[in-house]
């Protein structure tokens, strides 16, 4: 018998198949659920008998408190699996410290972020905000000589942190022309889609060659920051950025004014500093800058996507076996 605690709606929609999943390995699997009430707290008894659990997506935010209150007081907690791929918040450093096994989802959500992150860079590429800002003010506006936009072919992209996200990028925009350069700690794999591969050490003598800046990697003490004024002067004039990944890795003031003076031509930003965006924000209303609310993954397969990682992982705790997407420090 393994005791896991989930979500009222996860329960709902997929408690059949968890608990084919635990007999599948000969195991019994007791789904103790959260209260419906998000203000409600589950007994300090029940959370006692809790030995595994998933942070599943329809927790967050709401449920969210109720879900952490819930592990805080489960002494028996051997194992979360969590629905994101980002474990920047310190209830994950919690657990960690606590001996709990942490695996996360990394790699569901790779496609649709890796699409809409393209999706900004041609937009940017073809000069669409021109375009759209024209048709709200229902003008017939074509871009003039002087403004006509480069051929993407022969531009260079580099993306800082070549997981998931930053190879499906890369698999994306090499066809288009563009050389790739990906930034990653871990040595080159056969299969990494980029034409170079380099170290983080050797980021600063890639920036004075890319036209494309893609962030994509994690939120960690060493990139909390890292794009700074001076990696931005660094870029070159008319350089562009997209950043997909978390809006603290990139000082948004340095930012705003780097668009504003023209030294970037632009850039597409899914994630900031403050969420939501604050309304007096100058991003809203700059010309050369798109901005989604923190949904890049948005994707009607994710839960399917992250449901199998999650039971492919209950199978291997069951029989003892390593774990996909285990994380060993935040």
């Amino acid at each position: 018998m393994t005791v896991l605690l989930i979500s009222h709606q996860f329960r709902t929609d997929y408690g059949t198949r968890v608990a084919a999943a635990a007999a599948r390995e000969k195991v019994a699997a007791e789904l103790l659920v959260l209260p419906p009430d998000p203000a409600a707290r589950l007994a300090e008894a029940e959370c006692g008998r809790v030995e595994t659990a998933f942070f599943s997506g329809d927790v967050f935010p709401e449920f969210s408190r109720q879900f952490f209150s819930a592990l805080r007081k489960a002494p028996r907690l051997k194992w979360l699996h969590v629905f994101n791929a980002g474990v920047d918040h310190p209830i994950y450093a919690e657990m960690l410290g606590r001996g709990v096994r942490l695996t996360t989802s990394a790699g569901s959500t790779a496609e649709p972020i890796a699409q809409t992150a393209v999706m900004g860079m041609l937009m940017l590429a073809r000069n669409f905000p021109h375009w759209l800002m024209a048709q709200r003010r229902r003008a017939w506006d074509p871009v003039r000589f002087g403004n006509i936009p480069r051929d993407l072919k022969g531009q260079t992209a580099v993306i800082l942190g070549l997981g998931h996200i930053g190879a499906g990028i890369a698999r994306l925009v090499r066809p288009l022309g563009l050389t790739v350069i990906g930034v990653r700690r871990g040595p080159r794999r056969p299969d990494d889609p980029v034409d170079e591969l380099l170290p983080p050490q050797r980021l600063a003598e890639l920036l004075p060659h890319c036209d494309w800046l893609f962030i994509t990697c994690p939120l960690t003490a060493e990139t909390r920051g890292l794009v700074d004024a001076a990696m931005l002067a660094a870029l070159p004039r008319g350089a562009r950025l997209i950043n997909i990944a978390r809006g603290e890795i990139v000082v948004e003031g340095a930012l705003i004014d780097a668009l504003r003076r023209g030294h970037l031509a632009g850039a597409y930003l899914d994630v900031f500093e403050t969420e939501p965006l604050p309304p007096e924000s100058s991003l809203w209303d700059m010309p050369n800058v798109l901005v989604t609310p923190h949904n890049s993954s948005a994707a009607a397969g994710n839960d399917e996507r992250v449901l199998a990682i999650f039971l492919d992982n209950l199978g291997r705790f069951l029989r003892g076996e390593p774990l996909v997407n285990e994380v060993r420090d935040v």
